[in-house]
């Protein structure tokens, strides 16, 4: 797949503070990039100079083709941002505050009023387009922001914690309309989270980024391999059956007497599976419950830092 962003060597600091220290990265076109990192990691500065609202200190960097220093006109076309913080004139309604977008990108009246209904379709704002933003939930105002980025069609949206505030139902609904502008439109996304679980359910690509530096990239599931601590917890029948079970692994099983489990190290591979129960009476065993690294998991290894709600 050709890549929508290609970033090689990019550096940036302020005084002495090195942000970001060499950074490459490659990101497909029509898929959903991560980016996490504890705050004050540069997450923000690099999406600044992706969207050409800040110059690097060194290396280069290219989106949907374009160099970001010699054609930022060109960059600028082609992207959509939405900041973490609403962008919309909360005494405008939906419509107006689409209208005006559409003018600042210069479409005709009827080419702005065709969009804006659309893009009022498309997220669900129909209904209440002439109401006053103010009015509105936070997950509206929020569809309303991705709505307006969208005015332009861009081919790359940057996403700067999205769900930031949003309740679970306002997350699901957001993770939804992502899902759908990559499926239906073939946008590319770069998003930056707080939220793992966020990052887990939307990215094809993640990138851990910690003291200026990359740290981590692949896949959600390449991560979580990466970090050790998958286990089986067994569940037995009775005391004798768990001593029965616990002779079998020795120092690699630890065992609680008061609930009649062991955890025994395992991986959600079946061949992982089948070596623990091979070992055992598994008439004996009540249930087996399997735990894998999940992405909270990795930040912290990789950071030092627990990854949910900061």
């Amino acid at each position: 797949m050709d890549a929508a962003i290609e970033v090689s060597g990019l550096r940036k600091s302020f005084g002495d503070h090195l942000v970001l220290g060499g950074i490459d990265l490659s990101v497909p076109e029509g898929s959903v990039f991560a980016l996490l990192g504890p705050n004050g990691a540069g997450k923000t500065t690099l999406v600044r100079i992706l969207a050409t609202l800040s110059a690097a200190d060194a290396g280069e960097a290219r989106v949907a083709g374009r160099d970001v220093v010699r054609e930022p006109m060109a960059v600028r076309s082609v992207i959509g941002v939405t900041g973490q913080f609403s962008a919309t004139d909360i005494y405008l309604s939906a419509e107006e505050n689409l209208l005006l977008m559409a003018d600042l990108w210069h479409l005709t009246k009827q080419q702005g009023r065709q969009r804006s209904a659309e893009l009022l379709k498309l997220f669900d704002l129909a209904d209440t387009g002439r109401k006053p933003v103010f009015t509105f939930s936070g997950g509206m105002q929020r569809r309303l922001d991705l709505a307006m980025t969208l005015i332009g069609s861009p081919r790359v949206i940057f996403l700067d914690e999205p769900t930031t505030g949003l309740d679970p139902r306002g997350r699901r609904l957001m993770w939804e309309l992502i899902r759908g502008l990559v499926r239906d439109q073939a946008v590319t996304i770069f998003l930056t989270t707080q939220y793992l679980d966020e990052a887990d359910q939307l990215a094809g690509l993640v990138a851990v980024l910690d003291g200026g530096q990359l740290v981590a990239q692949g896949t959600p599931a390449e991560l979580k391999r990466r970090i050790p601590g998958g286990h089986a917890l067994l569940t037995f029948t009775s005391a004798a059956a768990l001593d029965r079970a616990a002779a079998q692994f020795g120092d690699q099983a630890s065992r609680n007497e008061t609930d009649l489990t062991l955890q025994v190290p395992a991986d959600d591979s079946g061949r992982s599976v089948r070596d623990v129960l091979s070992r055992i009476d598994t008439d004996s065993v009540a249930h087996v419950t399997l735990h894998t690294p999940d992405l909270d998991d990795v930040f912290l290894a990789l950071t030092g830092q627990a990854g949910k709600d900061q």
